[in-house]
């Protein structure tokens, strides 16, 4: 009778169980009546499903549609698609080939980029493989074996090299080698040999044939190896793998929504900003219609910053070297900012964050208990050295604006204040038509750049969580997320067509008023250390201006429109009314023009309506003689023969109460 062993098993839906099993039981086993279980948790670890079990193992089933599910579905079919591209380009290096949001990419170092029929000729060979059932087998190898194996792969060897520190150094190298050992997955045919071999940490699937035919390719871009341009320039395959075909056809209508919205397209269509390259990858320059949203969202904010109690700065975009040390932030973060400008002896930085001036303000001057909370906010433009390959249109920029706030408040006063920020944040979200979010808690995890003791980031920790869950919001955990001062929590929010963005960010910080030194004089007459919130109800103006683009599809509500109506009379002989009918608006602070150009009526209907105006005001004949206009909203629908006075009424009323129309 062979040996038994004791584990625990659960499935998605099914709750733990203890149960008997024989000694060489594997994971696939356990989960044999499970069909869609295609990878394991072994006591909280990832595992191919052909990993034996031990005594003692707590076992959960993994589904294909979970997260984790996805994650792996996806990485398998990165290593089908690089096994495809060695196929046809034998030449080809590999790269890394991560699981990213709704897909994956895989790198390679090639004579030529990849054209569209490369891309169908691959994917077509990518599907052969697919049906062919290869195995994905683990097999644990020493550095040297995998140099020897792997000789003839520069950039496979290069992680090697890195192992415990490549997932830092490299974006998504982490899939391929870690701290611990290092594994090679074959892909072994039916007759068990090998048609492919990839370094990789996995776990996979058990078949290239669950892959399935929710599988395409999507495009190919350059980019440079490990994020910098000062490494060589590699091809980039994307790619998305789904559980069923119905499942990427729903896909690729929501990436052709997302295409349709996109906001670079967008910006240049709408004439709202642009980015020349005679100022540099990731600065963004404003046109007279995005500068007017931008101003719309810069007067609102600090309107209610105000009125939120808070003080306005002003700090410089440059500064000694040395503040950015006693923050903390050139030890930890230093890859992140633009590199020194040697002036008078000293090194300078552009700015990568603003919190240390907020800090020189604070200590300027004793400060008593009597003045907390004490609440400083500033529009501060900062500087961040992304790498390349990672710059995208107004969502990752090199410079951005912060509405960036920071509340020095006793401890006692922390967790009320946080609650406050929480409530600011929802208000301002809700307001700008984004309401449909959760928050996130990003703790401290187990790298050595987070600083401060256990009890401090305990206390922080608790004193976030219990506010975020006071808000009945759904609260997900993101551990080791923190930065490096103190825990955050930050609003996660849903789009239009259900895409997620972080938004507002409050962090407690109980260093950086160590680190400066910073003191109150306490009701007892003692000298106390504040607590310091940071808080940013935007985050970065400019990346909220392109999520809004994309939210709205450009078609922002009537406040926030660059131009909310436009007259548009139907022979020149009508223009004079509408002229009247604009100076009304525009002393109620409405944004109008008068269409007076040759252009014949119905040209210039079309011509606003893809500008996205909000109201179109047509008057002709029988308007001017009764005193009114007719209305056209952007869905095409009309109102004629509404009064001026109503009309006006009308625009300021949907301004004022900030509804899409």
């Amino acid at each position: 009778m062979s040996a038994q062993l004791t584990v625990t098993r659960s499935g998605a839906s099914a709750p733990a169980t203890t149960v008997q099993v024989a000694a060489g039981t594997t994971a696939a086993e356990l989960f044999a009546d499970e069909r869609d279980v295609v990878v394991a948790r072994v006591n909280g670890e990832l595992r191919d499903l052909s990993h034996p079990l031990a005594d003692g193992d707590r076992v959960e089933g993994v589904l294909i549609s979970s997260e984790d599910g996805l994650a792996v579905l996806r990485h398998s079919a990165a290593h089908v698609v690089a096994q495809a591209v060695q196929q046809h380009f034998p030449e080809a290096k590999l790269g890394i080939g991560p699981p990213i949001r709704d897909g994956f990419y895989y790198d390679f170092d090639v004579e030529r980029p990849f054209t569209p029929e490369d891309l169908k000729t691959l994917e077509k060979t990518a599907q052969r493989i697919v049906k062919e059932g290869q195995r994905f087998v683990r097999r644990v190898v020493t550095d040297d074996e995998a140099r020897a194996e792997l000789a003839g792969e520069p950039y496979k060897l290069e992680l090697i090299g890195l192992k415990s520190t490549a997932g830092d150094d490299a974006e998504g190298a982490g899939v391929e080698v870690g701290a611990g050992e290092l594994t090679i997955y074959d892909n072994v045919r039916r007759d068990g040999t090998v048609a492919w071999k990839d370094l990789c940490r996995g776990p996979h699937l058990p078949s290239t044939r669950l892959v399935g035919n929710g599988f395409s390719l999507l495009r190919s871009a350059a980019a440079y190896w490990r994020g910098s341009e000062k490494n060589p320039q590699l091809q980039r395959v994307y790619g998305t793998a789904w559980p069923t075909k119905d499942d990427l056809k729903a896909y690729q209508e929501r990436l052709a929504e997302a295409e349709r919205r996109d906001h670079r397209r967008l910006g240049t269509e709408l004439d709202l900003f642009s980015f020349p390259d005679e100022i540099g990858s990731g600065l963004v320059v404003f046109h007279p219609k995005g500068g007017v949203v931008k101003r719309e969202m810069e007067d609102y904010v600090r309107r209610r910053h105000v009125e939120e109690g808070f003080d306005y700065v002003g700090t410089p975009h440059i500064s000694k070297g040395g503040l950015f040390e006693t923050s903390g932030h050139l030890p930890y973060y230093e890859d992140t900012m633009f590199p020194a400008m040697e002036l008078e002896n000293s090194k300078y930085y552009l700015k990568a964050m603003n919190c240390p001036m907020h800090n020189l303000i604070f200590r300027s001057r004793g400060r008593s208990y009597r003045e907390l909370p004490l609440r400083f906010f500033e529009f501060g433009t900062v500087y961040r050295y992304e790498k390349s390959g990672v710059v995208h249109g107004l969502t990752r920029v090199r410079g951005l604006t912060q509405d960036d706030s920071h509340s020095y408040v006793t401890p006692e006063q922390a967790p009320g204040e946080i609650k406050h920020l929480l409530d600011f944040v929802l208000g301002l979200l809700k307001d700008f038509g984004l309401d449909d979010y959760y928050l996130e808690l990003s703790t401290r995890g187990d790298s050595e750049k987070f600083i401060g003791s256990d009890e401090e980031w305990e206390r922080a920790t608790a004193v976030l969580e219990t506010a975020a869950r006071d808000t009945g919001l759904e609260l997900v955990a993101d551990p080791g997320g923190a930065a490096f001062y103190g825990p955050k929590i930050s609003v996660q929010a849903k789009d239009a067509i259900g895409r997620t963005w972080q938004m507002s960010t409050i962090q407690y910080d109980f260093n950086q008023p160590a680190r400066f030194e910073l003191e109150y004089t306490a009701a007892d007459g003692t000298k106390q250390q504040p607590v310091m919130i940071h808080s940013a109800k935007f985050g970065s103006l400019e990346r909220f201006f392109g999520v809004l683009v994309e939210h709205y599809a450009g078609a922002f509500p009537p406040w926030l429109a660059p131009v909310q109506v436009v007259g548009i009379p139907v022979a020149d002989a009508h223009v004079p009314h509408l002229q009247e009918v604009a100076a009304k608006l525009r002393e109620r602070g409405i944004r109008v023009e008068v269409d007076a150009s040759d252009d014949r009526m119905p040209k210039k209907i079309r011509t606003w309506t893809k500008q996205k105006v909000p109201f179109l005001l047509i008057a002709g004949a029988e308007d001017v003689e009764a005193g009114a206009v007719s209305f056209r909203y952007r869905d095409g629908s009309q109102e004629n023969g509404v009064p001026v006075d109503d009309a006006v009424a009308k625009v300021v009323g949907a301004v004022q109460r900030r509804v899409q129309v």
